[in-house]
């Protein structure tokens, strides 16, 4: 038996017994969708009347943790998400989810520099011949970066992980504290229907998509009508925060030839078993999300939503009011890049209206915004904002060109207002 091997089995313990090294103030990296340690968390959970501020960072939990589920671990261990999605909405107002909120790629900076993570706690894939542990298909995103500064690492063994092939992808058994194992199945994104505004929205943005391009989608029903809708293209790159399966469609279609880089992936198992199958390369957000990589993709194509943009184009992404819907992220950090890039182009997509409770229609598109709303890209940076009624062309435009790009792609039945108001508040004059 090799070093490593005896090294492993010597760091083997079981969940309880691995988190039995986390100190009251100790602040804990983890991560979710489809890298989350269950049973080390749930272990950590039951430490609750043992330990003082112990902070756990995480995002878009797919697992309903206890420690999400009850204030009463509150100022024992929180929890705090970078990117507010999934059981993290659900159990919001139970008193023990805060927010952060930074551009994906300062994440690993704000992990280190100002909360201070000391602790990383995630899951991993098996040992290779060599006694790496592969990060898996999220962990990559910062996994890496924090292991870099934490002094404890416990790790989680999922033999149902696939190995994330790329750069700073794996850690070796000699620089990690405590292992467990538990193999449990990983959670999949089904993603929806793509919708008749979708549609309509992917109609007007795929030609404007050349061959050669390379490309970062989202999720959703938008980002499918758009990823399968270029099945016909050639000689596409992949070069996304998230990989999804519309890319790993248009990759075995032949679609795609050139590189495909990642910071994590979401979706479909079949999605993990071709991950696994080392056709995709990951790399941390650091990197994924620099906008000055991003920059060296001649036609980067960005492509993203949002849920509300004001008249001179402002973005709202994240908030409805002070309401938190989701995160920053990594959209800003893609627009960016998009623009830096020779024959890139950077797209917000909404649909023109949302409709209330009560029935009632409004439009997404307005002179100003709710109260509390943020503003995720500011407007300074927006290329094209896209409603399923046409696109506007926003880059270093005038503030009236902008006002009168938006008005015409808003739902026909507002633009009169929005023109009145523009008038109104000053935008331009009649």
């Amino acid at each position: 038996m090799s070093d490593w091997r005896e090294e492993y089995q010597r760091k083997l313990v079981s969940p309880d017994e691995a988190v039995r090294c986390i100190e009251s103030g100790d602040q804990v990296f983890t991560y979710a969708q489809a890298a989350m340690p269950v049973a080390l968390m749930e272990a950590l959970a039951r430490r609750k009347d043992e330990l003082r501020d112990v902070t756990v960072y995480g995002a878009n939990t797919m697992y309903p943790y206890s420690i999400l589920q009850s204030s009463d671990y509150r100022g024992k261990i929180n929890y705090a998400t970078f990117f507010f999605q999934g059981y993290e909405h659900q159990y919001f107002d139970r008193g023990n989810v805060s927010i952060i909120s930074p551009h994906f790629s300062r994440l690993a900076k704000c992990l280190s520099d100002v909360y201070h993570v000391n602790v990383l706690m995630m899951e991993v894939a098996p040992p290779d011949e060599e006694g790496y542990l592969y990060f898996g298909i999220v962990g990559t995103a910062a996994g890496w970066d924090v292991a870099q500064k934490a002094d404890k690492i416990i790790l989680q063994i999922n033999r149902k992980q696939p190995r994330a092939h790329g750069y700073h992808n794996r850690i070796h058994i000699r620089d990690v504290t405590w292992l467990t194992e538990c193999d449990q199945p990983l959670p999949e994104y089904l993603q929806p229907e793509s919708s008749e505004v979708d549609r309509k929205i992917s109609e007007l943005i795929l030609p404007m998509i050349p061959d050669g391009a390379t490309l970062q989608l989202g999720l959703g029903g938008l980002s499918n009508a758009i990823g399968y809708g270029l099945k016909d293209r050639r000689n596409l790159s992949i070069h996304t925060e998230m990989y999804s399966d519309s890319m790993m469609y248009l990759a075995k279609r032949g679609a795609i030839s050139g590189k495909q880089v990642a910071g994590f992936a979401q979706g479909s198992q079949a999605l993990y078993d071709y991950i696994s199958e080392g056709h995709v390369e990951f790399m941390p957000l650091s990197i994924i999300n620099d906008p000055v990589e991003i920059s060296k993709n001649d036609n980067m194509i960005s492509i993203n939503t949002c849920i509300m943009a004001d008249l001179t184009g402002q973005v709202c992404s994240e908030s409805i009011g002070f309401r938190q819907y989701s995160g920053t992220g990594g959209q800003l950090d893609f627009v960016r890049g998009a623009a830096m890039s020779k024959g890139g182009k950077s797209f917000l997509c909404l649909s023109s209206t949302r409709t209330d409770k009560q029935g009632k229609r409004h439009s997404k598109i307005t002179v100003d915004f709710p109260k509390g709303a943020v503003v995720t890209t500011p407007r300074s940076d927006v290329m094209y904002i896209v409603t399923e009624y046409g696109i506007a062309d926003l880059y270093l435009r005038s503030i009236e060109d902008r006002v009168h790009a938006m008005i015409s792609i808003a739902h026909p039945d507002f633009r009169k207002e929005l023109h009145e108001q523009a008038v109104q508040n000053g935008l331009f004059r009649d």
